[in-house]
């Protein structure tokens, strides 16, 4: 639970909490301290009138009419005088608080907060014996409660501007921690997408600083070495494709005059020899079949149109031949005529995935109609062959067709993935004309 909530979250919650419990604290230390501080505070009133009680009772034995003089003494008390004379019909003297005369603002709950002493201090007055009331003292609290009250309110007024402040420095610190750390993450996603060149915003405070040169240091060594995969897969690819091209060469140049003497020689001595018959005409099949076989391995190893007709014919030339060799497949396009304007390798690129795509699903996808998609959108050159047929296995993404194709892609920093949706297999490919195109073949 604490680990979900947000870094200001548990900045402020602890402060919060702690300037609660500082508040609380002070209201219970102000209700156990103020009842001893009111009753020191009074203590001298309640001797001075046990004082007045003896002097009066002195008087009262010594004068010949007690009674004159202590209505004399009752006169001359004040009502505001916080000794008064209570006699015995008026009842017992009231608590502290029913004395209180005028609160000054303060609020009744804070006065029920307070336990506010008994102030017994009540004298009796004996008259012959007999008592005929107490001098009792009477404080007027209503000053010491308004004190106490300014001092909790000058104590919560402290703690709420030191929360405030606090709260606020947390918060500009709070910010000043968590905006570098948003952008170390964020760029350590672009990194892990592949995007090496953004670099991390330096800020913060040393160690996260420390961390965002790291993270920036760390994406300069993956983008050099991405760079140098890219250039390995480069060569690589180009490499294969001298080795296509001096195989199609061998095939061409020493193969295809063999197959022709043989079919030529073949014709000379069926018709010297009539008697050859049947043998002779299965020769001919064979050489045939070798011949055609030879062209197609020379067309799989090196297409050699598409340096002649470009990269747009010759894609088309590959759909027709397609349609013929299937033509239980309904086979559709959409072909951009700037292809034409591809050089290799991005254009041998282009027309193999395309093949390889399309045999794929000759042989594999059991498919009904297909269709290749092939356009050109700014820089960006898109690729996608789709089919109705029954997909491809969960555990098989790639065959090995395909897989150098995403070899080839990925040495042109372009991007290729296989996906099945609405019930249709997609091989789509992106690929980058100006990388491509600046991009040196090797040789």
């Amino acid at each position: 639970m604490w680990q979900r909530l947000s870094f200001r979250t548990q900045l402020f919650l602890p402060l919060g909490l702690s300037f609660l419990a500082a508040l609380v604290m002070g209201g219970v230390l102000l209700q156990s301290f103020a009842a001893g501080q009111l009753a020191d505070e009074n203590e001298p009133g309640r001797r001075s009138t046990r004082t007045v009680a003896e002097a009066l009772n002195n008087s009262l034995k010594a004068s010949d009419d007690p009674r004159k003089i202590l209505d004399a003494f009752v006169h001359s008390l004040d009502n505001s005088s916080d000794i008064q004379f209570r006699s015995v019909e008026a009842g017992p003297a009231p608590s502290p608080k029913d004395s209180l005369r005028d609160l000054h603002g303060v609020p009744h709950w804070f006065v029920d907060l307070i336990a506010i002493p008994e102030m017994d201090a009540a004298s009796p007055v004996i008259i012959d014996g007999r008592r005929v009331g107490d001098i009792v003292f009477m404080p007027d609290l209503s000053a010491d409660l308004f004190e106490k009250w300014i001092g909790f309110l000058a104590l919560t007024s402290l703690i709420a501007v030191l929360m405030m402040l606090t709260g606020t420095i947390a918060y500009l610190f709070a910010g000043s921690v968590l905006r570098p750390l948003q952008d170390l993450g964020a760029g350590l996603t672009r990194i892990r997408r592949g995007d090496y060149a953004t670099p991390i915003p330096v800020a913060g405070p040393q160690e996260i600083r420390q961390s965002c040169e790291e993270a920036n240091a760390l994406a300069m060594t993956l983008a050099q070495l991405s760079q140098d995969n890219r250039d390995l897969l480069h060569r690589l690819v180009s490499l294969q494709d001298d080795e296509r091209r001096d195989l199609a060469r061998e095939l061409h140049d020493e193969l295809g005059p063999l197959l022709f003497g043989i079919r030529a020689s073949t014709i000379a001595l069926s018709e010297t020899s009539g008697n050859l018959g049947n043998p002779a005409q299965v020769v001919m099949r064979s050489v045939e079949a070798l011949q055609q076989t030879n062209r197609r391995i020379l067309d799989r190893l090196r297409p050699l149109y598409i340096e002649e007709l470009g990269l747009e014919t010759s894609v088309q030339t590959l759909l027709q031949n397609f349609r013929r060799q299937a033509p239980h497949i309904s086979l559709t396009a959409t072909i951009d005529p700037g292809l034409n304007e591809i050089d290799r390798p991005l254009a041998q690129t282009v027309y193999r995935l395309i093949q390889e795509a399309l045999t794929n699903v000759l042989r594999h996808a059991g498919a009904n109609n297909a269709h290749v998609l092939a356009t050109m959108a700014g820089e960006v050159l898109t690729i996608e062959i789709s089919d109705d047929g029954g997909g491809f296995p969960a555990d098989n993404v790639f065959g090995r067709g395909l897989t150098g194709m995403h070899e080839r892609v990925r040495a042109l920093s372009g991007s290729l993935s296989l996906l099945r949706a609405d019930q249709r297999t997609y091989v789509r490919c992106r690929l980058p004309v100006e990388t491509a195109r600046d991009v040196p073949a090797a040789g």
